[in-house]
């Protein structure tokens, strides 16, 4: 619907409407402390905002602008542990690497084939791992600009990706319909999560590092041990899956469909129904 909201996850509230775009918003990341967010929207822009206030400012105290203007779509965007910079990823074949603090683009990340639709950061801050609708993902020295690692292996494009707490492990979503996890320090594929029907959108990842959830175009939401591969928990939800975040707690899970609805639910171990 063109917007950006703040929702209070203890009682479903909305808190803000931050803006109202031209355009779809498709991606958004806060950063570590919790006061700004970054946006990337179908306008072109990556925008930085107060979650405080709700302002559109590009650094606390600064003028309001934008990031920059792209050419292309910005189909996500990924905040460093240290909150010092962002990460993005573009319709234009290319990742750009941002300081937060001036709002100047530090390098451009080439060598996808296609349009890059995530990104993920380690949590030390020193790779990104690219999705791509090239089928592959790319391991990326941010200090650098290097590429690392090409990771080959699904047959269709590869829609989000996730790291993993420890920052060993990688785990795609892709259009496929499978879920795939990697290891990052060599670029091997370590296990392939079969169950879903149509194409998996989404994934994340608990913050224990033990397991995965997916949200697919065929209305599920799944949970997934990464160390056996096994499939924990399904529920059916009322139409295709964009999106999924888990809550630091590691049970609350926030999923959202393409029409609209958000949905705020409780993982319970053992509840193969979800």
């Amino acid at each position: 619907d063109h917007t950006l909201k703040v929702w209070d996850l203890a009682t479903g509230a909305e808190e803000r409407t931050l803006a109202e775009f031209p355009r779809r918003v498709w991606a958004v990341a806060v950063t570590p402390d919790g006061r700004r967010a970054v946006s990337a929207s179908d306008d072109d822009t990556l925008k930085v905002w107060d979650l405080a206030t709700g302002a559109e400012k590009f650094i606390l105290g600064a003028e309001e602008r934008t990031l920059a203007e792209f050419p292309r779509r910005v189909w996500a965007v990924a905040v460093t542990p240290d909150g010092r910079r962002a990460v993005s990823a573009s319709e234009d074949h290319t990742l750009k690497v941002w300081d937060l603090a001036t709002g100047a683009e530090e390098r451009t990340l080439r060598g996808h084939a296609s349009w890059v639709y995530a990104v993920a950061v380690t949590p030390d801050g020193r790779q990104a791992v690219s999705a791509s609708r090239d089928h592959t993902l790319k391991v990326w020295d941010l200090a650098t600009g290097a590429e690392e690692h090409t990771l080959r292996g699904h047959s269709n494009g590869v829609r989000a990706v996730a790291v993993t707490p420890d920052g060993r492990q990688a785990v795609s979503a892709s259009a496929d319909h499978t879920l795939k996890v990697w290891d990052l320090a060599t670029g091997a594929e370590e296990r392939t999560l079969r169950g879903h029907a149509q194409g998996v959108m989404a994934v994340a990842v608990t913050p224990d590092g033990r397991r995965a959830v997916s949200a697919s175009n065929d209305h599920t939401l799944k949970v997934w041990d990464l160390a056996t591969g096994q499939e924990l928990a399904s529920i059916t939800l009322d139409g295709p899956l964009s999106c999924v975040a888990v809550a630091q707690d590691g049970v609350t899970i926030v999923t959202g469909d393409g029409a609209g609805g958000v949905y705020c639910l409780r993982y319970v171990a053992g509840d193969k129904a979800g």
